[in-house]
């Protein structure tokens, strides 16, 4: 049986940031979250302009870097995030580690998210190894490469060339992770970003049961270690649900390639089909069309 889980009508991300932004201190955090506000408000206002039948459940989040690179506390990071946007006007209901997009608990969550990957062989394909064995994953056929044999005979050179193509093509090839000499999986940070992206829509199940469900706590009570912080954590106690029919992230432009990779890999899962009937019916008994593709529930503003 699969469990369905609580929804807002919109999870709204109040930006993305790397270490090097948390270094310049809360008045570099006071500036994203200027930034960010006029595109939250606007957000905001398009989805309780969209919902007729309630309420509008909007919810906030914000997610920290806590895999590539560990800094300071999770007691101090998210005390000085929550106050550098309540200075600015906004409430960070949400926080949440990037690890905890990798691992939560026990549950393997990229594991989990990399088993429903399926790949889309290219007409006239030569032979490339599938997705879950080479890590990359592309959305078409790359150009040919040069024959390797001295005696070979020289190969007229073809364009790299998407599957689902309008006219000219955009040709992705994403690397969702790499293995470490001791064994261990580096996941990439776009993979990561998928299953952020994943869980954010409510599209994540493990033998039917939601992972990875926000734990209540006050920027207080947070551990001294990254790894005893939960996954999600509910800063606000009146928060509207954490996932949502749609998801709006308000992130600086550099951030644009990773997205781009975010869509392809999210254009490859197959999402568990009874969890999307769930969420795709209570949508429509609250008066919402969505999107049949994940991709499609997904907006950005790029500051």
């Amino acid at each position: 049986m699969t469990r369905s889980v609580a929804l807002s009508h919109l999870s709204l991300e109040l930006g993305h940031l790397y270490m090097d932004d948390f270094e310049g201190g809360e008045k570099n955090l006071r500036e994203q979250f200027r930034r960010v506000r006029p595109w939250a408000e606007t957000a905001s206002r398009m989805t309780e302009a969209a919902v007729t039948r309630s309420r509008p459940r909007i919810s906030t989040c914000f997610l920290i870097d806590d895999y590539f690179t560990r800094f300071s506390t999770p007691r101090d990071v998210v005390t000085m995030l929550v106050e550098a946007a309540r200075a600015e006007g906004l409430t960070i209901d949400y926080v949440a580690r990037e690890s905890g997009c990798a691992r939560a608990g026990d549950v393997d969550v990229a594991r989990l998210v990399q088993d429903h990957l399926v790949d889309e062989p290219a007409e006239g394909a030569n032979g490339r190894p599938a997705t879950k064995i080479t890590g990359w994953l592309s959305n078409g056929e790359r150009s040919p490469s040069a024959p390797t044999s001295a005696m070979a005979a020289p190969r007229q050179w073809q364009p790299a060339r998407q599957s689902a193509v309008q006219n000219h093509s955009i040709f992705v090839d994403v690397e969702l992770w790499s293995d470490r000499p001791d064994g261990d999986r580096l996941w990439s940070c776009p993979f990561l970003a998928a299953v952020w992206q994943l869980q954010r829509l409510g599209l994540v199940r493990r033998l039917g049961e939601p992972i990875a469900e926000p734990e209540p706590a006050t920027p207080g009570e947070l551990p001294a270690e990254w790894d005893r912080m939960p996954p999600v954590v509910r800063l606000n106690p009146q928060a509207a649900p954490f996932r949502a029919y749609r998801s709006f992230t308000a992130m600086d432009a550099r951030f644009l390639p990773i997205e781009l990779a975010v869509r392809t890999i999210l254009g490859a899962v197959a999402i568990d089909p009874v969890a999307a009937a769930q969420v795709r019916d209570r949508a429509r008994a609250e008066g919402l069309d969505l999107p049949e593709e994940t991709v499609g529930r997904i907006g950005y503003a790029l500051l």
